[in-house]
């Protein structure tokens, strides 16, 4: 069966406020054909202080992973790596303000693979004598692996970029094995603010990279799915973490006309498909209802009454 999820269908700076009304949305003509032809199958409610935002909890029930808030192991699936507690540490922007530090990503501050490797490697001895052992994924992803991942609660990325980080870091008074980790954090940026690196990067007028955030910590036992892995639409996420509205309803458009129109498009040939739209709180899936498959489902969804979906509602409610 296809399975479409969509990230950031709907973000905090898209719903209204307590003084005024959310932004308009673009037509999304697909979405709403394809809505009406499909039922609601499940909820998943939360809140946007969930380590996990919905759309990873999404994804993870879907490859049959563990999917405890904060502690789906990201890092080992996606590295295939099995019966090994790993972690993702990602080099990021600590910026300080007037009374909070805010994180950028890396992926939006064109770090060199040479410059992240540099870096990683200025702070394996550090790590080593944590008892932690780093991987090179790529410039803006270092695997870590050791023990104190193994039951570790910790935030995702996505629910801090851009965003305060202390709301955020592990309590270590709940989870005292997180100390050693946050302690690394803080060497990490005293490390990192003097390197040749970030001398370069000031040169040059980019922000400097002066920290790393610690996110998909887990044990993966190997067990894969055997349906087809769910299609992971990611177009809407930039803009949503940024506060870019305009682009993210320009991404919304090219969605609606490209990973819809191929849903609606298979809905309409009587194939069975499910979509998922999520929020930063909740989830919801809407799926093909039971029905005779073939000709006979075609004819019977065009003599239903047309349902027209209140789609500015539906996002709103995620």
């Amino acid at each position: 069966m296809a399975h479409l999820i969509v990230p950031y269908a709907a973000t905090s700076a898209h719903l209204p406020g307590p003084d005024h009304a959310a932004p308009a949305l673009p037509p999304l003509p697909g979405l709403s054909r394809l809505l009406a032809l499909l039922e609601p199958l499940g909820r998943d409610a939360g809140d946007e202080y969930s380590l996990s935002p919905p759309h990873e909890r999404a994804w993870a029930r879907a490859l049959g992973l563990p999917s405890g808030d904060g502690a789906i192991p990201w890092a080992a699936w996606q590295a295939g790596v099995t019966h090994c507690a790993c972690a993702w540490f990602s080099p990021c922007h600590w910026q300080a303000g007037m009374d909070q530090v805010t994180l950028q990503p890396a992926d939006g501050l064109e770090l060199s693979e040479a410059d992240s490797r540099a870096l990683l490697e200025a702070l394996r001895p550090w790590a080593e004598e944590d008892g932690l052992t780093l991987h090179f994924e790529n410039a803006t992803r270092w695997r870590a692996e050791g023990e104190v991942f193994a039951d570790l609660a910790c935030a995702s990325l996505d629910r801090v970029a851009h965003r305060r980080v202390d709301l955020w870091l592990p309590d270590a008074r709940r989870q005292p094995r997180a100390r050693a980790l946050l302690r690394l954090q803080s060497e990490a940026q005293m490390l990192f603010y003097s390197h040749p690196v970030n001398d370069e990067r000031a040169a040059r007028g980019l922000a400097l990279i002066n920290g790393f955030w610690i996110s998909g910590g887990g044990v993966w036992d190997g067990q894969a799915i055997s349906q087809p892995a769910p299609e992971l639409d990611q177009r809407l996420r930039q803009p949503a973490l940024r506060g870019d509205l305009a682009g993210w309803g320009r991404a919304w458009e090219q969605i609606d006309q490209s990973a819809i129109a191929a849903l609606l498009e298979r809905t309409q040939a009587g194939e069975p498909v499910q979509l998922t739209l999520c929020g930063e709180r909740h989830a919801q899936t809407w799926a093909s209802p039971d029905r005779p498959s073939g000709l006979w489902s075609r004819l019977a969804g065009l003599l239903r009454p047309a349902r027209q979906p209140d789609i500015p509602l539906i996002l709103s409610q995620l």
